[in-house]
């Protein structure tokens, strides 16, 4: 095997672990307003942040392992289009996540209490889920780079790495709208406790 065929199966197994933590994160964040109890919420919360750390350990150890094997490899480049959205990850979704932690947290000493609306419409909100799973299908895309099969920049492969930004571009606008959709459905009912309770101590005759 030469050098060029180790650069490959290393590129491809450093971006398919990529791909693989980052989709698994997209996933299990779709499922978090999903939670039936707070204690389950908690756990789906510290599954993602440990996913989310995993992530990032990947991307630190791309130019650490390319700066191992001699030759040139096609990771860092592949790994360029989901650092993008991973950035955003990092300076947003956290924080957000740490809110819902936390607030699931608060309901340590009874850990089967149903999950709050306004804890459940954080869990959905689209900072959250969106990055994540943007960032997933990103790396994704970033396989046929990896293992070669387009070279940036170059002719055919120019025409090539244009379908995969517009497939990027329809997909991120997919997420982006199914994100906001989910969330718009779920806020109303944070506000429809507090509505019910002002029209029960209003008096009969108020408007």
């Amino acid at each position: 095997m030469n050098a060029v065929d180790v650069n490959t199966v290393v590129d491809v197994f450093l971006i398919g672990t990529l791909a693989a933590v980052w989709l698994s994160a997209g996933l299990l964040v779709d499922g978090m307003p999903a939670a039936v109890t707070a204690r389950q919420l908690r756990r789906r919360a510290g599954l993602l942040s440990a996913l989310v750390g995993a992530g990032v350990t990947v991307f630190a150890a791309i130019p650490l392992v390319v700066a191992l094997v001699p030759g040139v490899s096609a990771a860092p480049a592949a790994a360029l289009l989901p650092g993008v959205p991973a950035l955003v990850v990092l300076t947003a979704t956290l924080r957000r996540l740490g809110w819902v932690r936390r607030g699931a947290g608060a309901f340590a000493a009874a850990p089967l209490t149903p999950v709050p609306p306004a804890l459940r419409a954080a869990a959905a909100h689209p900072l959250l889920s969106a990055p994540l799973q943007i960032t997933g299908v990103a790396a994704l895309v970033g396989l046929p780079i990896a293992a070669g099969l387009v070279d940036v920049p170059g002719g055919a492969a120019t025409g090539m790495l244009g379908i995969a930004v517009t497939v990027i571009v329809v997909t991120v606008a997919g997420i982006g709208i199914r994100a906001a959709l989910r969330h718009s459905r779920l806020a109303p009912l944070v506000l429809a406790p507090i509505g019910r309770r002002d029209r029960e101590r209003a008096p009969a005759g108020a408007r």
